[in-house]
């Protein structure tokens, strides 16, 4: 089996580039990234010396694209993931959406013109805002958790967001961006033959993510703490108690290669894959977790909030357990204390890894 891997040298990129070298010496992985993001000639090093092909292009030019060696299956791992992208002044909208919508379509032409498989890793960012900003929530144990009674929207309970829940705009330019992505995936494998699967993520987290502010919180958060670096509570009181469930991306690859030897198309296209409730964390936690494992760091709070801000995003991956048979292997304890480990060995690694 040959995998085209494109945004390889991002954090997912990378470690599940470096899990499929590790599952099985039999597969060939070809690595595909423009290596804009600071940090990725890291990976780029690390990764050809454990036998990854890597390949100098950007996903944005079809040019770049039209000599890449063939592959079986691409996985789609290439994205500016930032809810804030295109909107705080940092990245032009017009590279969002460039970046996360025309690089699909790039790598879709490549799927038709080398009769390959696509798989897209998609993201929980995909789920409207306004159902989720209305959410009632209620805290307990120093983080919110949603009310369901009555007013609830369809398709979320106390394991969390469905994939049936609602996708209507807005969502973010991020958002909007990854659900045309998964539309346009599915229209091309229906018009030309190739299967697709779309895996819609929760936060992905672990030893090696480039951290910032407005996406790898959980890294930056452990980095920043263990630094006694600034760190703020923005919004919702300014008490840290919004939720997100974490997942580490090397969880994802027997999930993948599920996907790319199914001879059957009798699954769902679309699954939510996440670290779900029992590896669900809010920021307020997450400082405990340091204070203990790095001793005490001042909070900062901030009451007002930014666009895009969630009290709770938790993903709910029955879908995924009963078409699939998947489940996440790394449990949150486990993620965090990699993280810190890393966070020890790198004192420098914020500022190596920031744009």
């Amino acid at each position: 089996m040959k995998v085209l891997i494109a945004g390889v040298c991002g954090f997912a990129g990378s470690e599940i580039a470096k899990a499929f070298r590790e599952s099985s010496a039999t597969w060939t992985v070809i690595g595909v990234d423009n290596l804009s993001r600071a940090g990725s000639e890291m990976n780029r090093a690390l990764l050809k010396g454990i036998g990854v092909e890597f390949v100098h292009a950007d996903l944005r030019s079809a040019t770049d694209l039209e000599n890449l060696p063939r592959a079986d299956w691409v996985i789609d791992a290439a994205a500016n993931p930032s809810v804030l992208g295109g909107v705080d002044g940092k990245s032009s909208s017009r590279q969002v959406v460039e970046h996360n919508l025309y690089g699909t379509a790039n790598l879709l032409e490549y799927c038709k013109r080398s009769e390959a498989g696509f798989i897209l890793l998609s993201t929980s960012r995909v789920y409207s805002i306004a159902p989720l900003s209305a959410l009632k929530v209620e805290e307990h144990d120093r983080a919110f958790r949603p009310v369901l009674d009555h007013g609830a929207p369809e398709g979320i309970d106390a394991e969390g967001i469905s994939e049936c829940f609602s996708i209507a705009p807005p969502l973010s330019l991020y958002g909007s961006t990854k659900v045309g992505s998964e539309y346009l995936a599915l229209e091309y494998g229906e018009a030309f033959g190739f299967p697709v699967w779309i895996n819609r993520c929760g936060l992905l987290a672990g030893a090696g993510q480039f951290g910032r502010g407005d996406q790898g919180i959980i890294s930056f958060w452990l980095h920043s703490y263990r630094q006694k670096a600034p760190l703020s509570y923005i919004g919702f009181g300014g008490a840290g108690y919004q939720v997100r469930d974490c997942l580490h991306p090397r969880d994802l690859v027997p999930l993948l290669q599920k996907q790319m030897e199914a001879t059957a198309c009798n699954h769902p296209r679309i699954c939510n894959v996440s670290g779900g409730v029992g590896n669900s964390v809010s920021l307020a936690q997450l400082s405990e977790w340091c204070a203990t494992r790095f001793g005490r760091h001042e909070v900062s709070s901030r009451s007002k909030g930014r666009p895009f801000d969630l009290p709770w995003v938790v993903l709910d991956s029955a879908r995924a357990a009963r078409e699939w048979d998947w489940h996440r292997m790394t449990n949150l304890e486990s993620i965090l204390e990699e993280i810190a480990t890393h966070a020890e060995r790198n004192r420098d690694w914020l500022e190596r890894s920031q744009d």
